[in-house]
């Protein structure tokens, strides 16, 4: 399969909606054929979530184009991503961003994404296995987070990580579906934008769903 070749079509198509070219190039640059199972490699760019293991997925390109672009990334950011899944979304906001934190509650999962990701030369990207405290408090505060899992509400534990002017970009809704929501923090207030209906898995932790 020319995977090259699918990419820049799938690209063309985000193109029409995603306005951020840095991140249309970001994604054109990080291989997502490379971050699923074998068996899914044929559909790496239709515009649809797969399975990677452990009951998660990868996210669907124009979802994982969106959430990167509403957290206005210049290059110089210190981001948290919640949910390292297979480490695609990490490389795409390490191309993006000055350093990446990233967490993930499947010990396989993240150590899968770590050994690719350094394999593939992404050396500003940190990693943690997470436990019931959402986020990685020891490295606030962060200029940007990206949540990939569905919250009950937006989570406290990981607005208070967030730095003054901010922007978290999390799933909130019901475990079945949720409303993609964009919280800039300005002043310790919160600003909040609707980014459209979308579905995650569980987002698993304190301030979140118990299991």
């Amino acid at each position: 399969m020319d995977f090259e070749a699918a990419r820049k079509k799938l690209l063309a198509g985000l193109g029409l909606e995603i306005h951020d070219r840095r991140v249309l190039k970001a994604m054109d640059k990080v291989p997502r054929e490379l971050f699923v199972p074998l068996a899914s490699q044929h559909l790496s760019y239709e515009d649809i979530p797969l399975p990677i293991g452990e009951g998660q997925t990868i996210s669907q390109p124009f979802i994982a184009a969106l959430m990167t672009q509403e957290l206005e990334l210049t290059g110089k950011e210190k981001v948290l991503e919640v949910g390292t899944g297979s480490g695609y979304q990490a490389a795409i906001l390490a191309e993006l961003a000055g350093s990446v934190v990233s967490v993930e509650r499947f010990s396989a999962l993240l150590e899968g994404a770590e050994k690719l990701l350094k394999r593939l030369g992404y050396q500003s990207i940190e990693f943690h296995v997470s436990g019931r405290t959402l986020g990685w408090p020891a490295g606030a505060p962060y200029d940007a987070i990206m949540v990939t899992a569905g919250a009950p509400s937006v989570p406290e534990e990981l607005l208070s990580q967030l730095r003054d002017g901010g922007r978290l970009v999390v799933p909130v809704g019901s475990r079945w579906d949720q409303q993609l929501l964009k919280v800039t923090r300005k002043g310790g207030q919160d600003v909040v934008k609707e980014l459209g209906a979308c579905r995650f898995v569980s987002l698993i932790g304190e301030g979140a769903w118990n299991g």
